[in-house]
């Protein structure tokens, strides 16, 4: 496929009357002159006309002010159009802008299916709802802790800070699958509930301040980066430090509260399981026609 493109040679279309004596066909093969046709006068046109989404548009690029962010700038924008501009106009957002408003709107959906999925593989883990409920109890801590901050440090909640946001979630779960884990072993062992909470905060604080302080010192960097791209690296940096810091202090108090409150009180003592080693004495067949009996050595 070939454009082919028809014009006049050069000394026919110097000046504007020159348009008056172009020809066109019209009936039984007659010649008209374009001057019986149409009327020529100068005007001033934009050179190119813009289309977005099919519609005739100008666009606007500007840089955020000191002190503001692209959430504000965007509701600035909105609410400039709806004072100014005419009906039937309307704004577009292109680009970062566009990224941000369309991310903004399923970060909700985002983070409650991120919920959502962690419970169900805890639930089937743990073989209860109650415990899952127990851990993700200190993922709204967290979400504190991270948005402090980012208010302390003057960032915003942008694309990259929702990322860590998102990430934030599986890594402070952790710290009460610890907990809940190891109380319900010492109530398998038929430990009172009070003891087997207090036992397994205390001996599982040492693995959650470990693996705190390697993940926070890792994010670090992150919060602290500069240069080329260091807008990208340091929300997530800061929402991970912010979070965990935060998150690991309250989840101490709060996993084994809830734990106490809502685990130990609902089921009662568990009662131990026979491992596959366990000894236990009773008949065991051994041969058709035979039965033994195995006894348990004192």
């Amino acid at each position: 496929q070939y454009d082919v493109i028809v014009q006049t040679e050069g000394r026919g279309r110097e000046r504007p009357e020159d348009i008056d004596r172009l020809f066109v066909r019209g009936r039984n093969d007659t010649m008209v002159p374009l001057s019986a046709l149409v009327k020529v006068r100068e005007a001033v046109s934009p050179r190119e006309l813009n289309h977005f989404n099919q519609r005739r548009s100008v666009s606007i690029t500007a840089n955020l002010a000191p002190d503001y962010s692209l959430g504000q700038a965007l509701a600035f924008l909105d609410q400039t159009a709806a004072k100014l501009l005419p009906q039937g106009y309307a704004t577009e957002l292109n680009g970062v802008s566009r990224e941000f408003r369309s991310s903004s709107g399923a970060l909700g959906v985002v983070f409650v299916l991120a919920l959502l999925f962690i419970f169900l593989v805890l639930a089937a883990q743990f073989e209860s709802f109650i415990d899952p409920f127990v851990i993700l109890l200190s993922v709204p801590l967290s979400m504190a802790g991270a948005l402090l901050a980012l208010q302390w440090s003057g960032g915003t909640v942008n694309v990259y800070s929702q990322i860590g946001l998102i990430t934030l979630v599986g890594l402070i779960s952790k710290h009460g699958i610890l907990i809940v884990e190891f109380s319900n072993q010492l109530r398998q062992q038929g430990r009172p509930v009070m003891d087997a909470v207090l036992d397994a905060a205390s001996q599982r604080l040492r693995p959650i301040l470990m693996t705190t302080g390697a993940m926070v010192l890792g994010a670090v960097p992150l919060a602290l980066a500069t240069g080329a791209g260091a807008e990208a690296r340091q929300p997530i940096g800061l929402v991970i430090v912010g979070g965990l810091l935060v998150g690991t202090l309250f989840t101490l108090y709060v996993v084994p509260t809830a734990y106490l409150l809502l685990a130990g009180r609902g089921r009662g003592r568990r009662r131990p399981r026979r491992g596959p080693s366990s000894p236990r004495s009773g008949w065991r067949k051994s041969a058709p026609g035979r039965a033994v009996r195995a006894s348990a050595p004192r």
